[in-house]
């Protein structure tokens, strides 16, 4: 029997459970950048497959080793340039390793520290599988500048630190969109069950864009998702889980906490007015739902981002 693919919450889950050093990782951020040479002491080393529930960029200025999403293999050369997004079985090995960094991400630090519609300025973001580059030399060096300014300012103590990682991190996805995606079309490439998986998460993102705008009221369930691309739910849901390792239900759970977090945060909205939003008829049930998912109540989660 094949070995259970396991789900890390972050950067900090994966490392601490890989048996990776994890100093300096904080363990509930939602955006990291650390130097890889750091946290691998002992080379070789090879990781059993996983499933990250977070983005991530791979520099690899000085590296070589070799990396696997679900079924494609890549080698991992000095000048190489990862991207992953959340879902996808993976595991890589290091055979050498001399100048690594590596950013990891979620969906909510985009929401909240860059804007509420990253995925229509950065669709590759929702991407299935993404080929890695090798590049020249002197393009590399562009990249590099940001990374390196970007870890430089992600250990300062300004009280703009945030702020400043936020507008960085902009200019660094524009960099990537410039050299990697400027004919890219993700609906286009992929088989039949990857185009599924592309179409469902463009869907999900483009109907709570359109519950959050006020164009529709009723919240999307699995068979909603389904009826968009004329397939019975079972099986949408079978390719989805098989894909990505959530069932639909847990996408659309996640993506309407990532939701809430965010006009919380960002927006004036009462709380009943959020859960109305968001498809939920009583407040009370809204509270209920976002508690179970993050330990707080939403009021609890709006205080911390009152300033006194």
């Amino acid at each position: 029997m094949a070995a259970p693919i396991i789900f890390y919450r972050n950067l900090y889950d994966t490392y601490y459970k890989l048996g990776l050093s994890v100093e300096g990782i904080d363990p509930n951020a939602e955006f990291t950048i650390n130097k890889l040479q750091d946290l691998h002491p002992e080379l070789p080393f090879k990781s059993h497959p996983y499933r990250p529930n977070y983005f991530s960029f791979l520099f690899v200025k000085d590296a070589n080793g070799r990396y696997t999403t679900d079924e494609l293999e890549f080698e991992t050369v000095p000048r190489t340039i990862y991207f992953t997004n959340p879902g996808h079985q993976k595991s890589f090995e290091w055979f050498r390793m001399e100048d690594v960094y590596l950013v990891t991400f979620t969906e909510q630090y985009l929401k909240e520290n860059v804007h509420q519609d990253i995925f229509q300025e950065f669709p590759f973001l929702l991407a299935e599988t993404v080929h890695p580059k090798v590049l020249e030399p002197e393009t590399f060096a562009e990249f590099e500048q940001l990374y390196l300014q970007i870890y430089k300012e992600y250990h300062q103590h300004s009280s703009y630190k945030k702020k400043i990682i936020a507008n960085l991190f902009v200019v660094l996805l524009l960099k990537i969109k410039e050299y990697f995606w400027q004919d890219y079309n993700p609906i286009s490439e992929g088989n039949r069950s990857s185009q599924i998986v592309k179409s469902f998460k463009k869907d999900l993102e483009a109907h709570y864009r359109d519950l959050i705008n006020g164009k529709v009221e009723n919240v999307f369930r699995a068979h909603d998702y389904a009826d968009l691309q004329s397939l019975h739910p079972s099986y949408l849901n079978n390719v989805i889980k098989s894909k990505t390792g959530k069932p639909v239900s847990a996408w659309i759970s996640e993506k309407t906490i990532a939701e809430a977090k965010s006009l919380l945060q960002h927006s004036t909205s009462s709380i009943k007015e959020i859960a109305y939003l968001l498809g939920f008829g009583e407040s009370t049930h809204f509270s209920n739902y976002f508690k179970k998912h993050t330990e707080l109540s939403p009021a609890d989660y709006r205080k911390q981002f009152v300033k006194v």
